[in-house]
């Protein structure tokens, strides 16, 4: 028996008889707050299957705001804001299906197919730089979900938000995985240009058999490196996250994806070790038995490994990137492999005198 085996009860293949094509998750695992879930158990005893819609649906939501703080020591940033809530990209190993339990969903199925559009983001970001109180400082663009996902080629919410920012003079840090940012290119350089803005580029894989099994509706390899070469020429900052590193699915890969983005004009890159919280770790065991079984206890004995021996890891300081041997190879891998390739570019830094509020109703200031 093997070690992970302790720490989590999995009867993976047993939720959905046939794999469900272009999405990660191949569970509705059930939301931790409900009461009452939908069992599969017995599924030959039905004569017509449960509902397995696959279709994406779109929910308009409105928040009372849109900034968060963010209180967390392992993180460079302080506040975060969210344009949509889930994500239709669909990554197996996203730390933010947890948080679609608190909206009444499931963080499996329902986490990719049922996503909330926050239509009035960009007047409650207004809102709260126009509050005396506000202390100008760079906001991360998303610290949760892509805000570039699908959806946002119609909705435009994320174009808006930055429109607003650059308004206001607030800086910004953009993380994505979509080339659809390249559709605000020119909008961020004029940021970039006025230290405004930075973008991080998540490639976690090179090889598309990998992604569309680990992230199956996200832009491909081919065009998120395209992403860092354009956004470079133009001045913008941009960082690669190699994130999440999975041990014996793609650590293999972090010297060449720094190679290639490195060759684009990255200036800088970091990464992180998967780590499999809450409803993920039933999600991610499902998954890898039914995409690598001849290695998927392997995957799962190295992650528990850098994580004290449980898939999950909520310890600051050490949940990011790991412990053990396992994490230090990865650790010295990356250490070298970012020495090697990346050249670090100082792109100046912003100066909290440049935020500025414009007045009201086109009325000039006289200050």
């Amino acid at each position: 028996m093997s070690k992970t085996n302790k720490f989590e009860k999995i009867f993976y293949m047993s939720e959905t008889p046939e794999y469900i094509k272009g999405r990660g998750s191949q569970l509705n695992v059930k939301n931790r707050f409900e009461k009452r879930g939908y069992s599969m158990e017995n599924i030959e005893e039905y004569h017509e299957p449960l509902e397995t819609d696959n279709l994406t649906e779109y929910l308009t939501v409105y928040p009372k705001k849109i900034v968060n703080k963010v209180d967390s020591p392992d993180l460079g940033f302080m506040y975060s804001m969210n344009p949509y809530q889930g994500c239709e990209h669909g990554c197996i190993y996203c730390y933010a299906r947890n948080s679609h339990e608190y909206w009444g969903y499931s963080p499996g199925l329902d986490f990719e197919r049922k996503i909330l559009v926050k239509e009035n983001a960009p007047e409650l970001l207004r809102k709260a730089f126009e509050n005396p109180r506000w202390k100008p400082q760079t906001i991360m663009l998303s610290g949760n979900t892509d805000c570039y996902q699908p959806i946002e080629r119609k909705m435009k919410i994320t174009q808006r938000m930055l429109n607003v920012c650059l308004e206001f003079r607030n800086p910004v840090g953009l993380i994505t995985k979509n080339s659809l940012i390249l559709r605000d290119k020119e909008l961020i350089a004029e940021m970039a240009s006025l230290h405004l803005a930075s973008v991080a580029v998540s490639i976690t894989t090179l090889n598309e058999d990998t992604r569309q099994k680990m992230e199956p509706r996200t832009t491909t390899a081919k065009q998120r490196l395209k992403i860092v070469e354009e956004l470079a020429k133009l001045n913008v900052p941009v960082t690669i996250m190699v994130a999440p590193v999975v041990p014996s699915i793609n650590d293999h890969e972090i010297p060449e994806i720094l190679k290639q983005c490195g060759e684009r004009g990255a200036n800088s890159a970091g990464y992180t070790i998967v780590r499999l919280n809450g409803a993920i770790g039933e999600i991610f065991t499902d998954w890898v038995h039914k995409n690598y079984p001849e290695r998927a206890e392997k995957v799962l004995d190295q992650i528990a490994e850098c994580h004290g021996g449980s898939l999950r890891d909520s310890r600051f300081g050490t949940r990011m990137r790991g412990e053990g041997q396992v994490a230090q190879t990865i650790k010295d891998l990356f250490k070298m492999s970012k020495q090697k390739y990346l050249n670090p570019k100082d792109f100046g830094k912003y100066d909290p005198a440049s935020f500025r509020r414009p007045p009201k109703n086109g009325q000039l200031s006289f200050f």
